[in-house]
Parts: structure tokens; sequence; C-alpha cells
């Protein structure tokens, strides 16, 4: 059982709040989005982008490109990447804004109130992740010999 204690060691790592992170991006980059792309039916595929709603062949074409975000997230996570930061920080600013914008504007939404409160945990994650991002190291000068 050395890989258990290999991925609990990683746990260590980041905070539990960022653990559910990449649990979650690992969820959607290895099962939910493959499972999304390959074997849900045409008719009834969906995929937000910005708020605004795509069905059928556009959502089917722009799947992958959740993958990937989902996938990078993973992977960034489970390394602690510096890259990551700043990227999922404003990926999920965008999933803020979209959640507003799609509540807001879908036939099914709850209003201006009610968009606004789906929107929140978004932007306090993107808040969280942009105050947790570490510090830029910067390498000692050169020496001028």
């Amino acid at each position: 059982m050395q890989w258990i204690n290999a991925i609990r060691e990683n746990f260590k790592l980041r905070p539990l709040w960022m653990n559910a992170l990449l649990l979650f991006c690992a969820f959607m980059a290895f099962f939910y989005v493959p499972w999304d792309f390959f074997f849900k039916p045409l008719a009834v595929d969906e995929e937000v982008w910005f708020g605004f709603l795509l069905r059928g062949w556009a959502a089917k074409l722009t799947e992958p490109l959740h993958w990937l975000i989902y996938l990078a997230g993973s992977i960034g996570l489970w390394k602690m990447k510096p890259w990551v930061f700043p990227w999922a920080s404003l990926y999920s600013l965008q999933v803020a804004i979209g959640m507003f914008v799609w509540n807001y504007l879908d036939e099914r939404g709850s209003g201006l109130l009610g968009s606004t409160l789906i929107a929140l945990p978004f932007l306090l994650l993107a808040a969280a992740l942009w105050k947790s991002r570490p510090a830029p190291t910067l390498a000692p000068p050169a020496s001028q010999d």
C-alpha cells in the first residue's frame, strides 16, 4: 500500500479546500468529461461558456476544452505547479461570471439575487486561489566577474 502513503503525503502539501478542488478536477478530467464526450447523446449535450449555453454539436466540439482545463488543473494541483494558481483563479472568475450570466439570462434562472448568490462561491474560490499563489522566486544575480 505504498501508493496510498504517497497520496497521503501529497495531500499534506495543500489545504483541505485545495485538495477538494484537486479531487473535483480529477473527477471531471478522468470520469465525467470523458463520459460526457463519448457516451452522452448529442441531442442532450450541453456546455456553458461565459454564461452562454451551447447545445448539440457546439457543445460536443467545445467539450475537449473543458477536458484540457480539468486535466491541467489536476496535474497542476497534484504537482503544486506555480502556474496553476493564476490560471485556476482566472478560470474560477470566468465560471463565476458565467454562472451569473447563465442563471440571470436562462428562463430557469432565479433573477439578480439568485444569480449573485450562485456566482459568489466561485468568486470566493477565485480569490482564494489568487491569494494562494506562490510568490515568484528570484534567482540571485549572476556575478559580473
